[in-house]
């Protein structure tokens, strides 16, 4: 009877010694999120295989599907997930043409501005299901008149062809993707009196074999996208596309700047060359000109002359934002958002499903986190937004429906587009995240040298002495919402920059599977570094900006502004004093922190003496 009293005791101390054993540090958790017993290359693989079984551009039957398993899947690994939709103005393709008449003696060419199905191609049944090439809100209209080539179509560009005696007016501008936006591309024709703009693909863009049996564009591939300069619904600017909400008219839209005022179309390089070799006139510059085995580039205008028609359709259209939630046990009216866009111009393989199916990795391993006990400190938000390729629509919505909220309350933003395009780490970030990003990458392996980590194959690929991280102007992805509306911490990452199919109908599984990221290695690199950046962020007790760093960047681009407006007598005292101030209040936010963490370590150690 005592011995069985004494087991009995020993039994009821050694299971509430394990009731009361204090849970492991976050860093712990941290850890674990990063290691290879987590990561699943092959579960990455068929998300995005599942993901890309067909094109899903934004408002598409298709699309709402890939919404639908989005949900299916964060709702299966426990994640409190809803859709938010808005109803939004998207355009699409109703016809098109582009006739060529190389010269007068010649008989025209119709050109089938269609993209060939490779042999053997596995979605050789779905491609009817493609849009046509096209301009998303390209204007509806025809052009008739001589070829003028303006090389990338910039400022500069129609600044060289006034110097050559080159006039534009009343032409139909030939212009090469490259260095500018499309759509600023057809702006810059329509300042410089051009009735109509043809963007092709070069090309020197690719190599002497191309996709299925290398990684280049075929020739007949054509990048489509949009033209649309705004972000958000054109026609609900700065309020959210909800309900019975008001809209602009179109020619309020016209009015805006943001939308064309002439026709445009895509097309692919082999219709491109084409019509370069019907050019005549003064021959271009040597830095105009195309790749080995390409004709001279001359700069017309004329002999050839073109006709393009295009006629499109502007329809409202239902969008769908995916949004999970992780509530978080401490700070739970504090959000870190990660965010990646789902819809895609044909199959998205690359852009944008690469990096969707990153976030549902990151979400199956958050799930087993949970089951081992952790917590987030803040809440976690995860969202999959829809119609970015349109013009950021899904993730401006929210923010305009949701801005105060938000403002008050988001910590920062995660974005990923394209997460795997080639090789070698990018990141780009507003300054403050600059240090957080280099610790997370000096944590993760890099899947291509497993000897080093990201850190240090992206300080190599620098050749220089620190990594070079890019700063998030413009309207490039789903960033620009949370940085231009709402002024929140922001980043962007992926591996590579660029691909050779980008927004064509080539950027499917079997280009990511043969050229991308055969192993699916990077995809899980970049839910590594995602993640990461995640958990810190909604972990750390101390948040881990440095704005120091956000005033050197200050001070550096201060001084290229002083010297830009030196010679007008406008001083920068004003502005020098006040990145002072930061730079001082930096510096005794960091003492502050470091006071705090030693603090910290004297009560540990003295509870542990």
């Amino acid at each position: 009877m005592y011995k069985l009293a004494i087991y009995s005791f020993i039994a009821i101390a050694t299971s509430t010694s394990f009731v009361f054993l204090p849970s492991p540090p976050k860093s712990y958790y941290h850890s674990l999120f990063i290691s290879d017993s987590l990561s699943d290359n092959s579960s990455i693989a068929n998300h995005l295989f599942i993901l890309t079984k067909r094109p899903h551009v934004a408002g598409s039957e298709a699309n709402a599907e890939a919404a639908a398993y989005v949900l299916l899947i964060l709702t299966s690994y426990n994640i409190k997930s809803h859709v938010t939709s808005y109803d939004v103005a998207l355009t699409y393709p109703v016809s098109r043409s582009l006739i060529l008449t190389p010269s007068s003696s010649e008989k025209p060419i119709e050109f089938g501005l269609s993209q060939e199905i490779y042999e053997n191609d596995p979605y050789a049944d779905v491609a009817n299901e493609v849009l046509p090439t096209f301009h998303a809100y390209a204007r509806s209209g025809t052009a008739n008149g001589p070829v003028v080539y303006a090389n990338y179509g910039r400022v500069e560009d129609y600044a060289t062809l006034r110097e050559m005696g080159v006039n534009v007016s009343y032409t139909v501008v030939l212009a090469r993707y490259g260095k500018i936006y499309r759509g600023d591309i057809v702006h810059n024709a329509y300042a410089a009196g051009a009735i109509g703009v043809l963007i092709f693909t070069d090309k020197d863009y690719g190599g002497a074999k191309w996709f299925p049996d290398d990684k280049w564009m075929p020739p007949s591939g054509v990048q489509v996208g949009s033209v649309y300069d705004g972000t958000g619904d054109p026609t609900t600017p700065g309020w959210p596309s909800t309900g019975e909400c008001e809209r602009l008219s179109n020619e309020e839209v016209d009015d805006s700047g943001n939308v064309p005022l002439i026709p445009s179309l895509p097309i692919s390089s082999a219709d491109g060359d084409a019509i370069i070799r019907s050019i005549g006139g003064k021959e271009a510059n040597v830095d105009w000109q195309g790749g080995k085995d390409s004709p001279i580039y001359r700069v017309g205008p004329g002999p050839a002359i073109v006709n393009l028609s295009y006629e499109g359709q502007q329809v409202i259209r239902t969008i769908q934002n995916v949004i999970g939630v992780i509530e978080g046990e401490e700070e739970p009216d504090r959000f870190v958002i990660l965010g990646n866009h789902r819809d895609a111009w044909t199959f998205g393989a690359v852009d944008p499903n690469s990096g969707t199916a990153a976030l549902l990795e990151i979400v199956q391993r958050l799930e087993k986190l949970q089951k081992r006990g952790w917590r987030p400190r803040r809440t976690i938000v995860l969202c999959n937004w829809d119609a970015e390729e349109y013009g950021l629509i899904g993730s401006t919505e929210w923010v305009e429906e949701n801005r105060e909220m938000l403002a008050s309350r988001v910590v920062a933003y995660l974005n990923v587009d394209c997460a795997v395009q080639a090789k070698n780490f990018r990141a780009s970030a507003t300054p403050q995240l600059d240090e957080l990003i280099i610790q997370v990458a000096q944590q993760v392996k890099d899947p291509d040298n497993s000897t080093q980590t990201i850190y240090q194959s992206w300080l190599g690929s620098s050749n220089d002495t620190t990594v070079k991280l890019g700063r998030l102007g413009g309207a490039g992805s789903d960033y620009a919402a949370f940085v231009q509306h709402i002024g929140v911490p922001t980043l962007d990452l992926s591996f590579g920059d660029g691909y050779p199919v980008y927004h064509s109908m080539y950027d499917d599984f079997v280009w990511m599977k043969k050229f991308g990221d055969p192993m699916f290695h990077r995809h899980v690199a970049v839910a590594s570094v995602w993640g990461l950046l995640a958990l810190r962020l909604a972990d750390d007790e101390v948040l881990p900006f440095n704005y120091l760093t956000y005033a050197y960047e200050l001070q550096k681009s201060a001084e290229q502004l002083e010297a830009e407006i030196s010679e007008n007598g406008i001083s920068l005292v004003p502005l020098y004093a006040s990145i002072e101030k930061l730079r001082k209040a930096a510096i005794k936010i960091e003492d502050d922190v470091k006071l705090k963490i030693l603090d910290e370590v004297i009560a540990q150690f003295n509870s542990n003496s």
